[in-house]
């Protein structure tokens, strides 16, 4: 089944632009940028930055909600019934506390794992059977930093860190075309083994 709608989350403002919670954000610019022709307008309607491009001859729409990440799937459950998109013709990009920063992974389904974003996702789209690309972010435990987490998530990558999630969406736009296509166990097995 290809993706016909892929959604970056995080924070709108620029006081949140640079925090890794906008990790998603991150990369949906970047792909958009790499596009000919496509660049991610206001649509009120979704209260969402969105644009709309062609892919091997079918529309592709790409989404970052414009509300706060806990209320994500606003804009994302109207867009799918809008257009028609089933769950599992989405993919939702993410910060991922669970993966150190550089790793990125691609899965189906599962637990929001306390991320709000994909909490109220599933709660708008009435399932948790749509893909996720997770970006790493780290933990602030397992980054030996005394930081509450969402604290943490808010807050810039240190210096050291910042590369390392830049060569994660890196690795991912090389592997979104061929998940795009639909061919999942292909992207993952390029995305898991780079």
């Amino acid at each position: 089944m290809p993706i016909r709608l892929i959604v970056g989350l995080g924070n709108p403002g620029p006081e949140y632009e640079l925090t890794r919670h906008n990790a998603g954000f991150w990369l949906v610019d970047n792909f958009a940028n790499s596009l000919p022709g496509c660049r991610l307008a206001r649509e009120s309607r979704f209260n969402a930055l969105v644009a709309k491009t062609q892919w091997s001859g079918r529309e592709l729409w790409l989404c970052e909600p414009q509300t706060y990440m806990n209320r994500s799937g606003q804009s994302v459950g109207g867009l799918c019934k809008f257009f028609k998109i089933a769950p599992d013709e989405v993919l939702v990009v993410h910060d991922e506390l669970d993966l150190p920063p550089g790793a990125a992974k691609l899965k189906k389904g599962g637990s929001s794992g306390g991320h709000n974003g994909l909490k109220d996702i599933t709660a708008a789209l009435g399932t948790q059977d749509y893909w996720r690309l997770r970006l790493g972010i780290g933990h602030p435990r397992t980054l030996n930093l005394n930081q509450p987490v969402a604290d943490f998530v808010l807050h810039r990558p240190r210096k050291e860190e910042q590369p390392l999630i830049e060569q994660a969406i890196e690795k991912s736009l090389r592997v979104l075309p061929t998940a795009i296509d639909g061919k999942m166990e292909q992207a993952m097995m390029d995305l898991h083994t780079a």
